[in-house]
């Protein structure tokens, strides 16, 4: 057979996405304030955009849907007639401004502009009066400068490195002295001193000792203090008598030191913060009027982009070389990002109006009537792809009458219907086991039998094991360790 070079024809299929369809996908799974730093980016390239406060050419086009939802769970898509421009005047008699995403800088008053310092530049930046907390490592790491020097304060800062958010460190002290090449004798003389530091039991490596610094601090820390805290664990079992009997002391005594107990901070690392709060800025609203449910877009936080159509004529009237090509490739790269973000709108609007839609049970009626929800069940309604609805959902919130959520809070799992209706959500099982632990006796302490009982005589159809799980995920210990608590409060009131 010769060997040899040659051409053959052959076809294929193949699936491609382009630079645009990139992009728009891309755009889709940004939040507003994301999105806001994408579109300077793109301004900054292509000179045919510009935000709408710059003036400029104006462009027609549908602005997206705004969509109702009435009593009855009826959809009405409300959109504007083709020849208002989405950047037309927002503080014109022409729209209805009944949310507060609807007023523009102009309004002269603390609107959503103002509160956020988007697009309003006479608006106060509430964010700008907040101050970064202190950080625990910081904080410690200034008194260890005016305590000590030199290799003792190496060392410190070493330790203060160490330490977690709670205030204790967990390491082998001989670990950290082989490491630095110094005596285990030295570390722990500055472990010592870094424990002397505020707050008050920082640095410590058990709890026992940590709450041992705050009795010593307290003038408390006696030697059946000192026992009492060596044997945490017996107090947690409840073994009330025998903690008597190694503390030496009698029912008033143990009841004393657990009233004093209860005074001390087992984590006092927690009251220093390492970054300031950072809000959540909604990316929708929800609201009802007398037309039903509402869903906005947040507009203060969604800069709109213009075409500078005037500025593209001047420069095709110029003719030089090589300009009408690169004209026309800005000119389509502007249409298209316009195009894209217009899409994305619409993309969220419709995915949020079907939550809506499907929760409007938990906007009516709170967390207990949340029903089962997929992104795939979303999907298949709109006739979207499942991929398409997670990145319009992904890091977006929405802001309601009963706080912000983020979008896939909406998608819970289900459990099964004990009476062959609907399943319910997941967390509206959680949350009834939390109402339910939340009103025990303290002498009818319920088990999880008798939760799961108590479940399906209202309609929840749900395994022990699973109540168990959703228990301990809300944070709340077992019957036994309940009753504990609750007797140990009593004994200690």
């Amino acid at each position: 057979m010769a060997l040899g070079p040659r051409l053959d024809l052959r076809q294929s299929q193949s699936l491609v996405l382009t630079p645009q369809l990139q992009q728009a996908i891309r755009l889709l799974q940004l939040t507003n304030v994301e999105l806001e730093a994408e579109i300077m980016l793109e301004i900054e390239k292509n000179p045919l955009l510009e935000l709408a406060s710059e003036g400029g050419e104006e462009r027609t086009a549908e602005p997206a849907e705004v969509a109702l939802i009435d009593s009855d769970v009826s959809i009405e898509s409300h959109t504007m007639e083709g020849a208002e421009a989405l950047d037309a005047d927002f503080g014109a008699e022409t729209f209805h401004h009944d949310s507060v995403a609807d007023s523009g800088p102009s309004d002269g008053g603390l609107g959503l502009n103002g509160l956020t310092g988007v697009g309003s530049e006479d608006g106060p930046d509430f964010d700008s009066f907040a101050q970064a907390e202190v950080s625990l490592a910081e904080h410690l790491a200034a008194q260890a400068r005016a305590a000590l020097q030199g290799a003792e304060l190496l060392v410190a800062l070493d330790l203060i490195g160490l330490i977690d958010e709670a205030g204790y460190i967990t390491v082998n002290i001989l670990d950290v002295a082989n490491r630095l090449g110094v005596p285990k004798v030295m570390v722990e003389q500055v472990l010592d001193v870094i424990q002397s530091f505020d707050p008050t039991g920082v640095g410590a490596r058990t709890l026992g000792e940590c709450l041992a610094l705050q009795a010593k601090e307290a003038d408390r820390l006696d030697p059946a203090m000192q026992v009492f805290l060596d044997n945490l664990d017996l107090l947690a079992e409840g073994k009330h008598a025998q903690l008597k009997r190694i503390c030496g002391v009698d029912d008033e005594d143990l009841k004393d030191m657990i009233r004093e107990l209860r005074n001390y901070d087992p984590k006092p690392g927690l009251r220093f913060g390492g970054e300031a709060t950072q809000s959540v800025t909604p990316d929708l609203f929800v609201r009802k009027n007398k037309a039903g449910w509402v869903v906005e877009l947040n507009n203060a936080t969604l800069p709109r982009v213009l075409i500078n159509r005037r500025y593209h004529a001047e420069l095709s009237r110029m003719g030089e070389k090589g300009m009408k090509g690169w004209l026309g490739d800005c000119m389509a790269n502007a249409n298209w990002l316009v195009k894209a973000l217009d899409q994305r709108q619409r993309t969220i609007i419709r995915v949020a109006t079907e939550i809506l839609k499907h929760q409007q049970g938990f906007f009516d009626h709170g967390i207990s009537q949340l029903r089962t929800l997929t992104a795939r069940s979303v999907a298949e309604t709109l006739e979207l792809h499942e991929s398409t609805v997670s990145r319009a959902t992904s890091g977006k919130y929405l802001s309601c009458d009963r706080g912000t959520f983020e979008l896939k809070f909406f998608f819970t799992s289900g459990v099964a219907s004990s009476d062959g209706g609907e399943n319910a959500s997941a967390e509206a099982v959680k949350s009834r086991i939390k109402a339910l632990i939340a009103v025990e006796a303290a002498d009818a302490i319920l088990s999880d039998d008798t939760l799961v009982d108590l479940l399906k005589e209202e309609g929840f159809e749900i395994a022990r094991r699973t109540v168990a799980k959703y228990r301990e995920a809300a944070g709340l210990g077992s019957s036994v360790q309940r009753r504990r608590q609750k007797a140990m409060a009593a004994r200690a009131a």
